[in-house]
């Protein structure tokens, strides 16, 4: 029996981090991006930042412990972006930008073609894909610069790459 507690304490020990890892950064989301999107238009927001996850990622969990829990990191998305995770194999129910009901992994795949994971996607205030990266960053420092390309307005520039950006920034 004493075995068993030991086993289970290590457990809850090992993966209380990952849960506790990007905590504060991702918003309250009942699902719902039609409301989402209202919300970061009257809170002056700048668009809607999607992290498109699986729970087995290794790469997602590495963006959770190490991008996404930087002071910086939370502080500059909160500022500018409502934060909503979507898990890409989730049979929960959500409601995407027009309102329309789905599941998550149908909003990935059928809507966005989301395969692998990450996918960071910062979506304008129509609703409308913005940006998108796919995989993890490098560091803190990039991840803050898929954010600034957009906040910017970069994005729009024509021949503006997010690694051209990058570059010009010397990431």
């Amino acid at each position: 029996m004493m075995f068993l507690k030991a086993f289970a304490l290590t457990g809850v020990l090992l993966f209380a981090p990952v849960a506790l890892a990007a905590e504060g950064f991702f918003d309250d989301s009942f699902g719902n991006l039609k409301e989402d999107l209202t919300e970061a238009k009257t809170s002056g927001k700048k668009g809607i930042f999607v992290f498109f996850e699986m729970d087995e990622c290794p790469f997602c969990h590495r963006m959770k412990t190490t991008v996404f829990n930087q002071p910086k990191v939370q502080e500059y998305f909160n500022a500018n972006f409502v934060r909503v995770p979507i898990d890409i194999e989730g049979d929960v129910e959500m409601v995407d930008f027009s309102g329309k009901t789905m599941t998550q992994k149908d909003f990935a795949f059928k809507q966005h073609r989301v395969r692998a994971t990450p996918v960071m996607a910062i979506f304008d205030l129509d609703g409308k894909l913005a940006v998108k990266f796919t995989g993890p960053t490098k560091s803190a420092e990039e991840f803050l610069a898929f954010g600034e390309f957009y906040v910017s307005g970069k994005y729009k520039e024509p021949g503006m790459s997010f690694a051209r950006y990058k570059s010009d920034k010397g990431l």
